[in-house]
């Protein structure tokens, strides 16, 4: 995230909803910036080694996927996918540092969780459309207008729920789970719902509240399910 304002500081500094951003008023210099990305870095790289050869390996791999992404959004629309594919990582990420390899499920609840978060970025970004347009930066909306933006999301959201289905029969995961994916599916078809190509006002309630309780809803009834 420090990357990632310091990448976009010139542009957070022209664009109404982000000028008061702690590094385009003065709040944090690029050196304090700078620092924070060195020493996360770093103590990313320690951990990773602290816990497993593979674990350690990657860790280079995902740090060049973070970081490389502030700038996708400069050629090509599809960043919405690369920063889904940077959160998307923790799950394979998480099963490397337990079991030491790679597996099936984890990829599966991967690219879940890609799908899902470039679904609401493509939202996020509706509020930046013609700030977008007007410097040339690649979002979709931007490039193929709200509507078929949203369509688009939407698309990423189901395909969304279809993999965590499939990741419950890949685990033999019970009654609990599916029930936190139905949760899940009727968070997102609300976050939908509240969002047109015409009525951009309730995006942050989408980006935020409604997301905030797809990943505890999900975390939740995972939790019961191995437990109970």
């Amino acid at each position: 995230m420090a990357f990632n304002r310091i990448a976009d500081a010139r542009l957070d500094a022209l664009n109404p909803r982000t000028a008061n951003r702690a590094l385009p008023r003065g709040l944090v210099s690029i050196g304090g910036a700078w620092a924070l990305v060195a020493v996360s870095a770093g103590l990313l790289v320690v951990a990773a080694y602290m816990l497993n050869p593979l674990a350690f390996a990657l860790s280079p791999v995902a740090l060049i996927a973070v970081l490389t992404y502030s700038y996708s959004k400069r050629f090509t629309s599809l960043s919405h996918l690369w920063l889904g594919l940077c959160l998307g990582i923790a799950p394979v990420g998480a099963w490397i540092a337990v079991r030491g390899e790679i597996g099936l499920p984890p990829i599966v609840l991967s690219a879940a969780v890609m799908l899902w978060t470039a679904g609401f970025d493509i939202i996020y970004s509706l509020q930046d459309l013609d700030f977008d347009r007007k410097t040339g930066l690649a979002s979709l909306p931007a490039r193929m207008g709200p509507a078929r933006a949203l369509v688009v999301s939407r698309l990423f959201h189901a395909g969304t729920i279809a993999l965590l289905v499939w990741f419950g029969v890949l685990c033999g995961m019970g009654r609990f789970y599916y029930a936190g994916v139905a949760l899940a599916a009727m968070c997102l078809a609300y976050e939908q719902s509240i969002v047109s190509a015409d009525d951009f006002s309730r995006v942050n309630a989408a980006f935020f509240t409604a997301n905030g309780i797809v990943s505890l809803a999900v975390l939740a009834f995972v939790a019961a399910d191995v437990l109970l």
